[in-house]
C-alpha cells in the first residue's frame, strides 16, 4: 500500500506554537498560486480563486498516486497578503485594501507537465472561473519569523504588532517580504475562536 505523506507533520516549516516567535530558515517550496485583491469575505475573486485552486490540487494528488506511486495529503490553504499601506493589516484592518496570492503547496516531484495535464483535465470537465490564472511557482522566503494564532482572523492584529514591532526589531531583523498565513482548519467547519493559523513573516538581518 502506498504511504500517504502529510507534509504538515513531515516538514518543520509547518510547526509553530502559540505565544512563541520562532526564527527559522524556510526551504524553497513549490505552490499552485492565484492572485487577487479585496476583502476575502466579500470578494467574488477570492471565492473564484479557491474554486480554481482545489480541483487542480486534487488532480495532481491523484495523478501522483496513480502514475508515480506517491500519495500525499493535499496541504492546507496558504496566503500571501500585502497592501500599499501595511497598517491596513495591523491598525485599520481595511480588508478592501488587501492584495493576496492564495496557494496550495505541491511536492517537488510534481513537474510542469503534470501541472498542465491537471489543468486540462479540470478544464475538460466544465467551466471553472479563473482556471487559466492558476500557475505553479517556486517561493523562496529564506529566514522567517513565525508563530501560531488560535482564534478569529480579526484577532490577529495584536499578535502581528508584537511580531513586527517588538520581536523582529529586538532580534536585529527587518521585515523583508509578504505576510504569509497557513490555515490549518476549514473555516466552514470550525468556529472562529478555534481556528489555527500559522503567521509567518520573512525577515533579513539589519546592517
Amino acid at each position: 500500500m502506498t504511504e500517504k505523506i502529510d507534509f504538515t507533520k513531515a516538514f518543520d516549516s509547518y510547526q509553530a506554537r502559540v505565544g512563541e516567535f520562532r526564527v527559522l530558515e524556510i526551504p524553497e517550496m513549490r505552490y499552485l498560486m492565484i492572485d487577487g485583491h479585496g476583502d476575502p469575505n466579500t470578494s467574488p475573486a477570492y471565492t473564484q480563486a479557491l474554486q480554481a485552486l482545489y480541483p487542480v490540487a486534487y488532480k495532481l494528488k491523484f495523478a501522483s498516486k496513480r502514475d508515480l506511486g506517491r500519495d500525499y495529503v493535499v496541504p492546507p490553504l496558504e496566503g500571501l497578503w500585502w497592501a500599499e499601506d501595511m497598517d491596513a493589516f495591523t491598525v485599520a484592518r481595511d480588508k478592501s485594501q488587501w492584495d493576496w496570492s492564495m496557494m496550495l503547496m505541491v511536492p517537488e516531484w510534481i513537474d510542469e507537465t503534470m501541472f498542465h495535464e491537471a489543468v486540462d483535465v479540470v478544464k475538460a470537465k466544465g467551466s471553472v472561473d479563473r482556471l487559466d490564472d492558476v500557475r505553479i511557482e517556486t517561493l523562496a522566503e529564506g529566514v522567517c519569523v513565525q508563530t501560531l494564532h488560535i482564534g478569529s482572523f480579526d484577532d490577529e492584529a495584536d499578535v502581528l504588532e508584537k511580531m513586527h514591532d517588538e520581536f523582529i526589531p529586538g532580534q536585529w531583523l527587518s521585515l523583508s517580504g509578504k505576510h504569509h498565513e497557513i490555515y490549518f482548519n476549514d473555516v466552514r467547519k470550525v468556529a472562529p475562536d478555534k481556528l489555527r493559523t500559522l503567521l509567518r513573516q520573512p525577515v533579513t538581518k539589519r546592517a
